[in-house]
């Protein structure tokens, strides 16, 4: 089982990861992109980086606007080393081609 991070370890991991935030719970980011079939490509382009690193955000999608949640499951739904790892990969991801 993966141990949960402190906060400012967690604050520390996301410098530099623009648009990330930890709000004491969960580590999260709002994207926008230019409308839903442009969403629907980032989406999936999420879903097999998070199938590559068998680690999987919670994806929520409405219309141009995708955000991701992470958190580690069976760490009793904290953040982890996986859930960085996890973010510093999706935020590599291009909005566009």
């Amino acid at each position: 089982m993966a141990s949960p991070l402190l906060p400012q370890q967690i604050r520390d991991a996301l410098v530099g990861l623009d648009g990330w935030e930890y709000d004491g719970v969960k580590v999260s980011k709002v994207f926008k992109l230019k409308d839903f079939p442009a969403a629907l490509v980032f989406t999936n382009r999420v879903g097999a980086v998070a199938e590559q690193m068998n680690h999987h955000p919670d994806i929520h999608l409405c219309w141009n606007v995708v955000t991701l949640v992470l958190t580690t499951h069976d760490a009793g739904v904290k953040v982890t080393a996986r859930d960085i790892a996890l973010a510093h990969a999706l935020h590599a991801i291009p909005l566009s081609d």
